[in-house]
Formats: C-alpha cells, sequence, structure tokens
C-alpha cells in the first residue's frame, strides 16, 4: 500500500508531511520515521509531520524528529501543517491547531503563514553554563520547546558543531535536552541565527522556535526591540512579534514562508 506525501520548508526548515485523520499510519514504527527522513536513502528531512483529528481545534499536528521520536511541537512544522491544512479543506485560512504544547492559532495568506506560539517559559536573559571547566554566558526560553541562546559577535565563526552537542546533552538539561542558537545582533530590529537543533542532532536550516527563543533574550537584553527580523541559514527571514511588560513576554508571533518542494507517495511498512 502507498499512501500520498508532501515535501515542504519552511525557511529552508524541510518536512516531511502525511494526511492521516484516518489514524492509519504507523507512527509507533521509529524505523520507519527514520528511514524516511535519511537524506541519502529516504526522502530527507528534518521532521516527519502528521494531520490528525482534533475535538479540541481544526486539527492536530503529530510531530517527529528524524531520530523517530515525537517532539511537542515545531514552530515552522506547524506553518507549514497549517498551509496544507488549508490546500486539503482540513481548516480555514484563520485555524487552529493542536500540538502537545497546547493549541495554538495560525493564519495562512499567500505569501506567508503567521503562527501564535504559547507565552514562554523558563525565560532567563542571562545565566552562566560550565562547559569544560569554563563558564559560558547564555541565555534560554522554552518557546514550545526548550532552547539555550549564545551571544556571539561573528555568525560565520559560530561553533555549532563544536558546543551544539555539548550544550545540547549538557548535565543541566537532562533528560529532554535543548536545542542550542547561535545569535548575532545586526542592528534595533535584525538578528541572525544558526541552530543546532536537538532530535536532529546537527545543524538545521532554520528553526522557527529557536529563532522566537533568540529575539525574547536579545529583547530581554535590551539589544533588540519588536518586532525582530531574524535571518536563517538558508538565507530566508522569519520575522518574530511579541509584547513584553518589563520581564514578562506575551502574544508571541513567527511570520514566515511555508512553501512546497514536491509531492509522491510512499510505501508502507510491512
Amino acid at each position: 500500500m502507498r499512501v500520498p506525501f508532501w515535501k515542504m520548508h519552511g525557511a529552508g526548515n524541510d518536512f516531511i508531511l502525511m494526511d492521516d485523520r484516518a489514524l492509519a499510519l504507523p507512527a509507533e514504527n521509529a524505523d520507519w520515521l527514520v528511514s524516511l527522513a535519511r537524506r541519502r536513502t529516504g526522502i530527507g528531512c528534518e521532521g516527519i509531520i502528521l494531520l490528525q483529528p482534533a475535538t479540541e481545534a481544526d486539527f492536530r499536528m503529530r510531530f517527529y524528529n528524524p531520530d523517530g521520536h515525537s517532539a511537542e511541537m515545531c514552530g515552522n512544522g506547524a506553518r507549514c501543517a497549517a498551509r496544507l491544512a488549508v490546500e486539503l479543506g482540513i481548516a480555514p485560512a484563520r485555524m487552529t491547531l493542536a500540538t502537545d504544547a497546547g493549541v495554538l492559532e495560525a493564519l495562512v495568506t499567500p505569501d506567508t503563514v503567521r503562527l501564535a506560539l504559547p507565552d514562554p517559559t523558563e525565560v532567563r536573559a542571562y545565566f552562566d553554563l560550565s562547559v569544560d571547566g569554563a563558564p559560558i554566558s547564555c541565555g534560554a526560553a522554552n518557546t514550545g520547546v526548550p532552547h539555550v541562546v549564545l551571544e556571539l559577535q561573528d555568525l560565520d565563526e559560530a561553533p555549532v558543531m563544536r558546543l551544539g552537542p555539548t550544550i545540547r546533552n549538557h548535565p543541566s538539561f537532562i533528560p529532554v535536552g535543548t536545542n542550542v542558537n547561535f545569535v548575532q545582533r545586526v542592528d534595533q530590529h535584525e538578528l541572525r541565527v544558526r541552530t543546532y537543533e536537538r532530535g536532529v542532532e546537527a545543524e538545521s536550516g532554520a528553526c522557527g522556535t529557536g529563532v522566537t527563543a533568540a529575539a525574547i533574550v536579545m529583547a530581554l537584553r535590551q539589544r533588540v526591540t519588536p518586532p525582530v527580523s531574524v535571518a536563517t541559514l538558508s538565507g530566508d527571514c522569519l520575522t518574530i512579534g511579541f509584547s513584553m511588560q518589563g520581564d514578562r513576554v506575551s502574544h508571541v508571533t513567527l511570520s514566515g514562508p511555508a512553501v512546497h518542494v514536491y509531492e509522491g507517495t510512499l510505501p508502507l511498512p510491512g
């Protein structure tokens, strides 16, 4: 048996999406998910998304990392899921989608998809993290999934593959680990960000929740003012909006492209 899939990307963050409203896809088969996500022998992606029925929203988005494990949500993935849901007649242009991080709102337009994210938690503008016996100044925010933020002067020289895995697996973040974002300030409304992504275990083309966490931390440091435009590794830009009252951040939105790459069919296992 073969089932349809759609390959999409949000600012270079790429996904395989499938319509699972019949709840017939074997999402518990981690080996199958891993085989789909492999770049050389599968379709290749940074996340697999199933669109499923929901009682509390227009649909439910189930998100799986390339390692076959589920994650609470994904900002760019949710924006791609929202566009596909409109095209398949699953949801209207202004919709709600259920995730393991809560029910989110999205608005799909011809050029962009705007996603309303949950209010961030575990927000810290500054803290020191001991790495190899030396302190590293970091920030942090959970924007649906956990993120650490490191500010650099030159993002092109960021030690993404050296420090990323070390911080991602740091004892301070056991048992779930964290994503790691390297950020450079351009001006009061613009940042550049590179992300080492948990579950991908490599640098991501873009990370929606990661650039959001970076913008929030940098705003708390009074380094930027919303709205914040963030240039990602892919060269695409995402726009982060939010309100601030002192140290409290709310009304967070993530806006940017959600683009089709191609579509096809794939065999089910067994």
